[in-house]
């Protein structure tokens, strides 16, 4: 009983039987292996950026004040324009052309980032990279929230967020390696060989998702599945969703329900936790201090994304075991509320700053629970379930655009005063909206059990009791 009770925590709901524990080791094995490889290569490539910056290129292209503020800002514009089509896509090509097809753009368009010679031509380049890359991230928990159920979810959403920092982890310890051992080799400087190396590691990850991704348990025909364990897929998630075809009455379920607008506006005001590590700060505040090495600018901030990974595994592991999504928001919330204060507090010892950005990691924990939430909240129909999910992260986005510019200016570092500030007022606001969420869910939770109930008392109404069947 208690390595039953163990299994759970660490892995999430328990198989009924051999043959969904064997459908499950399937699933982990080729759905996970080739999601997590692909988010990898995504978050290696805009890690790389951030590297590229503080290893050479901002001198080489000699970029002015907030150029570097300006490429995230064009790369979020395209995965803004990008989110909505690419999750609707998936209603229409199989995810098994669509995502490797995706993956293969964003990897030609890096290898072309190798050869830009000013910035605007990097412009452009990010701006149809970041169109490509949106179809990973909602369209992935689209695809997990298809496949497993709720108890099991939390935990593939962190295993599979977490795929993406470690890219982003991988990025500052190849761009070192990079640096001392590649720079200047055929006339390329080490940032160059960057995005080179990324792009070989990208194209055969897509040639894999071509051969082994499953689609969705309704059309898949993949080889690996028995027929019995596709019938399975299906019955162990369909009981209560409603199917619809595409069509305008889509738009009419979305608005008319508080689901879009609540699970919106809780990752457009969370995901701004993560701009600690999203815009690098660690990076520019040690670049700008001076005193450290490129080798050091570039390992010192893993240390955020390793915390960042610990946070999020952890995390997930809890919420699958006790169902409750909400308190991994409030401790990514007290983590950077922390840090902020510790940055502000300029005067304070470096290794407190060094503390308060690893601390800060916490923040990317609130990524993978705050989608497998919506995915939970939108169970009961799978195309609004497309939409909220998309509409997260595009709403969050929308924000991203302008709030470094405004908030996490390259020119404000080392200090980023702004930015703490609007890092705690973040965390506040977040909280604010984390309990509206939780408020919603239970009250609809409630009047659906309400209206079961009624259903259940008139249909006893309806039927005739024994003696009146006996009756001549």
């Amino acid at each position: 009983m208690r390595w039953q009770t163990v299994r759970q925590f660490l892995w999430g709901e328990i198989p009924s039987s051999k043959l969904e524990r064997r459908l499950l080791l399937k699933l982990d094995w080729f759905i996970l292996s080739y999601c997590c490889l692909m988010y990898f290569t995504n978050y290696l490539d805009r890690a790389n950026v951030n590297n590229a910056y503080v290893s050479g290129m901002k001198q080489e292209l000699n970029m002015q004040g907030n150029d570097f503020n300006k490429i995230n800002t064009i790369f979020t514009c395209g995965y803004i324009v990008g989110m909505i089509p690419n999750n609707l896509m998936l209603q229409v090509v199989p995810p098994r052309l669509w995502f490797p097809s995706m993956q293969i753009v964003w990897g030609v368009l890096t290898f072309c980032s190798s050869s830009v010679h000013n910035v605007q031509q990097l412009y452009a380049i990010r701006f149809f990279q970041g169109i490509s890359e949106a179809s990973t991230f909602v369209g992935t928990h689209y695809i997990l929230g298809s496949w497993y159920k709720p108890g099991e979810l939390g935990k593939r959403s962190g295993i599979f967020t977490s795929s993406g920092l470690a890219g982003t982890l991988f990025s500052g310890v190849l761009q070192a390696a990079v640096y001392q051992h590649l720079g200047g080799v055929g006339g390329r400087s080490g940032w160059r060989w960057l995005f080179i190396i990324d792009g070989v590691i990208t194209l055969p990850i897509a040639l894999y998702g071509f051969l082994i991704f499953p689609d969705v348990p309704s059309t898949t025909k993949i080889f690996y599945l028995s027929e019995e364990e596709r019938a399975l897929s299906q019955d162990r998630l369909d009981s209560d969703i409603v199917h619809h075809s595409l069509s305008w009455d889509l738009a009419k379920r979305v608005l008319s329900r508080w689901r879009w607008y609540g699970c919106s506006l809780l990752f457009a005001i969370s995901g701004e936790t993560e701009s600690f590590g999203s815009n690098n700060l660690m990076g520019q505040w040690l670049s700008a201090v001076g005193g450290y090495t490129v080798e050091q600018i570039d390992y010192y901030p893993s240390g955020v994304t390793a915390f960042g990974i610990a946070s999020t595994l952890i995390c997930a592991t809890w919420t699958d075991y006790t169902r409750a999504r909400w308190p991994v928001l409030v401790y990514m919330c007290f983590c950077c509320t922390v840090a902020a204060i510790c940055i502000l507090v300029w005067n304070s010892p470096t290794g407190l700053k060094f503390f308060a950005y690893y601390f800060a990691g916490a923040s990317y924990a609130g990524q993978a629970t705050t989608f497998a939430w919506a995915n939970q909240i939108c169970a009961d129909d799978y195309q609004e379930r497309a939409v909220v999910l998309a509409s997260m992260n595009m709403w969050n986005n929308a924000i991203n655009a302008w709030w470094p510019l405004l908030f996490y200016p390259a020119t404000d570092a080392p200090r980023f005063k702004k930015g703490m500030i609007a890092m705690i007022c973040t965390c506040a606001a977040t909280l604010g909206v984390t309990w509206l969420v939780w408020y919603l869910e239970r009250r609809e939770q409630r009047l659906a059990e309400r209206k079961a109930m009624e259903h259940v008392d008139q249909m006893r109404e309806d039927s005739p009791s024994p003696i009146e069947k006996d009756k001549p």
